[in-house]
């Protein structure tokens, strides 16, 4: 303690300074000494535990069943190729594309002035095949009326028995080639041979055709599909659906059966999806070709899960963890869990808490272990 700057008289005794300065210095240390004392004594405000209020939610485990929806388009099964199986030059083409044509319709012709002389060339090829057939055979059955006299000869038998069978040969020969002759002149009359829509023409009138060479595209429309292109990461559950349903672009709200029937086990180099086709069982009368569809389809997940919000999930490095609410205290404990999938704004826990426990849902981050919170009613956490 610092005294006050104050003069004595010259004749003031300086002994008695030095007790009073003493004394004075006694005095202001018991007063803290009291001071400190009586504060120590009395209980601190700010050292209680605050018990903060919390956003809780109940873990209720469940099984569930996962969705999985993908655009696709509406496409034939069989679409294929048609062409002459004979060659020649186009005089006649009779659809366009889009034509709806029915098995039977004409699609294209072609000249059939060399297969008609083909014809004619087989046709004689015959007669001349079975005159001498009817020659060989009657001097045959001539012959075979000397038997007994001095003339027969078996050697010569033999003979005439051989020359009535190469005939009968020839003559079944050139029946074969008549019938191929024909064959050919009727193929240069392309004819579809099921019911479908003319996708691509690929030919024009006096083109001169190759054998086999493409004319039309025609898509069957007796079965139709519809191709999806299914991510790598989801074929699994495109092999374990089931319950496959389709949606129309054009017509929404209403839900078609579906079943997969194809699945493609290497993956597009381009768009690296693996394509898949579903049947569709009971096509709509206004599906098209070519129309998109949402197709859609559910399978059972066998692991139960509990879905829990976003905001409760408190992340620690790369474990994701919770905090669970003791019913009884109050207080929070950080455990991690194993999280079975994300979802926009839920996430879905497979292990890590159990059925019927109580986790924070708000406020992760400011969370200690130890911690104690009053959950709120369901009621009032409703309101806010």
């Amino acid at each position: 303690m610092r005294l006050p700057n104050v003069r004595f008289p010259a004749r003031f005794p300086l002994k008695l300074v030095a007790v009073g300065a003493v004394g004075a210095a006694l005095a202001g240390g018991a007063f803290a000494a009291f001071s400190f004392h009586a504060n120590a004594s009395r209980p601190a405000a700010g050292n209680e535990p605050v018990v903060r209020p919390a956003r809780v939610a109940e873990i209720t485990y469940k099984k569930q069943s996962q969705a999985l929806l993908l655009a696709g388009t509406v496409v034939p099964r069989i679409e294929s190729t048609l062409g002459f199986r004979v060659s020649g030059k186009i005089v006649q083409r009779s659809v366009d594309v889009g034509a709806v044509v029915k098995p039977g319709d004409v699609i294209a012709t072609l000249d059939p002035a060399d297969y008609k002389l083909a014809v004619d060339n087989a046709r004689a090829a015959l007669a001349s095949a079975e005159a001498d057939y009817a020659r060989a055979k009657a001097d045959h059955e001539r012959y075979l009326n000397l038997r007994g006299s001095t003339a027969f000869v078996p050697q010569t038998l033999d003979q005439r028995q051989s020359l009535a069978s190469t005939a009968l040969a020839r003559v079944d020969q050139a029946r074969s080639q008549l019938a191929s002759a024909e064959n050919n002149l009727a193929y240069t009359v392309l004819r579809a041979d099921a019911a479908g829509v003319v996708t691509a023409v690929q030919a024009e009138v006096g083109q001169v055709m190759a054998q086999g060479q493409g004319v039309i595209r025609l898509a069957r429309t007796e079965e139709l599909e519809i191709l999806v292109g299914v991510p790598e990461h989801r074929l699994k559950v495109v092999r374990e659906a089931s319950n496959a349903s389709f949606e129309l672009w054009s017509d929404p709200g209403r839900r078609h059966a579906a079943r997969l029937r194809e699945l493609s086990p290497s993956a597009d180099p381009v768009t690296r999806t693996y394509a898949a086709r579903f049947s569709v069982i009971d096509p709509p009368e206004f599906i098209g070709l070519g129309m998109t569809a949402t197709l859609g389809f559910e399978r059972p997940d066998s692991t139960p899960v509990a879905e829990v919000p976003l905001a409760s999930i408190f992340q620690r490095g790369t474990q994701p963890a919770v905090w669970v609410v003791d019913r009884t205290t109050g207080t929070v404990e950080l455990r991690p869990v194993t999280i079975a999938r994300w979802r926009d704004d839920t996430a879905a826990i497979s292990s890590g808490v159990k059925d019927g426990e109580l986790i924070a849902t708000a406020g992760v981050h400011k969370l200690e272990t130890g911690q104690k919170v009053k959950p709120l009613p369901m009621q009032q956490q409703a309101a806010r």
